[in-house]
This record gives C-alpha cells, structure tokens and sequence, in this order.
C-alpha cells in the first residue's frame, strides 16, 4: 500500500498537483474517503468551485473548509470557466518563450548561418556573447532557427 501511495504522491508532484497542506482541507467528503484525496490539489479545487456553483455554499464557507482564500476561489472559478479542468494546474515554471534569443539576436544568428560564417548553431555562441552580452546554449539556438524557418501556421 505505501509503494502505492508513493507512486500516486510522485505523479501528483509530476503532473504540479499535489497539495502543499492537504491537512487544511476540513470538508467532510475529504475525510476518510476512498475517492477524495486532500493531496489532489486539481480535486480539491474542482470541488471547493463546486461546493460554491452546485451545493450554493457561500464563498466564505467553502474557502474555510478547503483551506483557500476568497482570492484563490475565485481565480479557480474563472480558471475552470475559462480552461476547465486543466486551467486549475499550476502553469509550468520557467521562461515561456526564448527570452535570451529576441528578434534581434535571431535575425543576427539566421544572417550568420544564411552568408555562411557560421556554420553550425555551436560556433554562434561565443559570437552571440561578445556582441549581445548573453550566453545562450547552442540547443537553444538550434529551436530558435527551427522555430524561425518552420512555415506558419495558415500559410503554405
């Protein structure tokens, strides 16, 4: 039974779901439940919105019994009107888009590779660092030029 709880603890950590104080939740559904689990921060999101929209708890009552803020309801509330479930996992940490590769630098980079003095994403670097200032990894450039010349979307 523990390897299994391990292994379910492990995919709620993967999968940004797993609640950081399951021991606030103080709903009676979650209380030695085969089926609601307090660790399940996806869970028990869905079910403090569903307490408010679908049982007519006031907003006050269900944040005190999921152990959120009336802030937190609320952003859950529009984040599973707007996404559904999967708008109530937490977005994934980290740059969104290549910060270090902007339009300058990638027009630089796609010159470089297009007149031939660089011939490979790897020897860009060094170049990349004494003109720009920034240290980018040669992978990174590699998805960058992907990105750069894969065809748009709706154009053919």
């Amino acid at each position: 039974m523990a390897e299994r709880e391990d292994r379910k603890i492990a995919a709620l950590l993967a999968e940004r779901s797993l609640n950081p104080r399951p021991e606030r939740v103080l709903d009676e559904a979650f209380s030695g439940s085969v089926f609601f689990d307090a660790r399940d921060l996806l869970q028990v999101k869905y079910e403090l919105v569903r307490r408010v929209q679908v049982d007519a708890w006031s907003i006050t009552r269900a944040v005190a019994a999921f152990g959120f803020s009336r802030p937190s309801y609320y952003a859950a509330a529009a984040a599973l009107e707007e996404a559904g479930l999967p708008g109530l996992l937490a977005e994934r940490p980290g740059p969104k888009r290549a910060h270090k590769l902007g339009e300058e630098v990638l027009a630089f980079v796609l010159e470089q590779l297009a007149s031939g003095a660089a011939g490979r994403p790897r020897e860009l670097v060094a170049l990349i660092e004494s003109r720009y200032g920034v240290r980018v990894h040669p992978r990174s450039i590699e998805r960058a030029v992907m990105r750069a010349r894969a065809p748009k979307s709706g154009q053919r």
